[in-house]
């Protein structure tokens, strides 16, 4: 079992990756963007799972891709045989410019702020591009407490996604810190998974109360948000 909403973990990181997509950023307008197309809501869900299992899938296979490529990919399979109102060039492109307008959710930017406190570096560690994630965080205000925006993705070419070790292996490196003084920081069970085989210390954000996989390895510490997180390790 992780360790639960009251009990303190014994040591605080030295720094703290956070997963983007879900865990800093609230992903649910995007279904109000498949609505104006005319596709059902409901189906954000079931495309961004596909672009997780795809993304995933390729790096298994030591092939790569980068997330705007994915995506869009795994949307027009989604939006196949749907009663769009407009062309699917279109409706693609609608979709896909939701990340940029989307929030953190509300526990996040006041998270940030009493993990800084802490003396705590905070990075973020994203499939997706670091920009999207540079541009959240700046909506929301809290771009200054983050040291850096890191993707799997870099100038030259896309790198293997997380869960792979090498891509929390390539962050650690540009941070210069060793595995054990790491906290990997996610919604994901697989994320937190991952990192937990990669070697990091790991921490399990459930803002819904779902239980944890059994076959995934165990987080050292669930919260229930970002704020919790911080007065846990405070």
């Amino acid at each position: 079992m992780s360790r639960g909403y009251g009990e303190p973990v014994p040591t605080r990181p030295a720094l703290i990756l956070f997963d983007v997509n879900e865990t800093l950023s609230d992903m649910a307008p995007l279904a109000g963007r498949f609505e104006d197309v005319g596709a059902p809501g409901g189906l954000a869900r079931t495309w961004f799972a596909s672009v997780l299992r795809d993304g995933v899938a390729l790096t298994a296979a030591g092939a790569s891709a980068r997330f705007a490529e994915v995506a869009d990919g795994c949307l027009r399979v989604a939006l196949h045989g749907v009663a769009l109102d407009r062309p699917l060039d279109e409706a693609v492109e609608h979709v896909l410019a939701g990340f940029a307008e989307l929030h953190v959710h509300p526990d996040v930017a006041e998270g940030l702020e009493a993990l800084a406190g802490l003396g705590i570096r905070l990075v973020t560690l994203s499939n997706g591009a670091a920009s999207v994630a540079e541009a959240l965080l700046g909506r929301a205000g809290a771009r200054a407490h983050v040291e850096a925006c890191l993707s799997v993705e870099d100038a030259e070419a896309a790198g293997p996604w997380k869960p792979a070790a090498e891509a929390y292996a390539r962050a650690l490196r540009r941070c210069g810190v060793r595995p054990e003084e790491a906290m990997l920081v996610a919604v994901h069970p697989w994320d937190v998974d991952g990192a937990a085989r990669a070697g990091l210390r790991t921490a399990w954000i459930d803002r819904d109360g779902s239980p944890y996989p059994r076959h995934a390895a165990e987080a050292e510490l669930t919260a229930s948000s970002l704020v919790d997180l911080a007065r846990r390790l405070r």
